[in-house]
């Protein structure tokens, strides 16, 4: 197939995440985190990560998003801003734009918006 850097969060465990919102949880409302995070249930609202979020199969979340890389393998409707990375899996699903420096779909994937490739901060200096 094809490597892309910055996609050693495929890889990572549940241990690997310090919250994980499960397939059984609804949440509404602003969250704002600092560490990988992993959204397996509904979230409505607004979500900001300094680190890694993964929309994992049978997520669906409503709301705008801004973070480091993000790994969509369930379902957003909402803009998305990855400073470094957004990776939307053949399962996934994007109703929004896209902002970021690097930007992988997989063929399979939906996604239904506008695209921005931005500089990386790596990238300015």
């Amino acid at each position: 197939m094809f490597d892309v850097k910055d996609t050693d969060f495929f890889d990572l465990e549940d241990e690997s995440f310090d919250t994980i919102v499960e397939n059984d949880i609804t949440f509404t409302g602003s969250i704002k985190i600092k560490k990988p995070f992993m959204i397996r249930g509904k979230v409505n609202g607004k979500i900001n990560s300094e680190s890694d979020l993964v929309i994992d199969t049978g997520a669906v979340v409503n709301a705008d998003i801004s973070a480091a890389r993000v790994l969509v393998r369930g379902a957003v409707k909402g803009d998305i801003i990855g400073t470094n990375l957004i990776f939307v899996t053949s399962t996934g699903s994007v109703d929004g734009d896209i902002t970021t420096a690097k930007v992988v779909l997989e063929p399979g994937c939906n996604f239904s918006g506008k695209c921005t490739m931005v500089k990386s901060e790596n990238e300015k200096k």
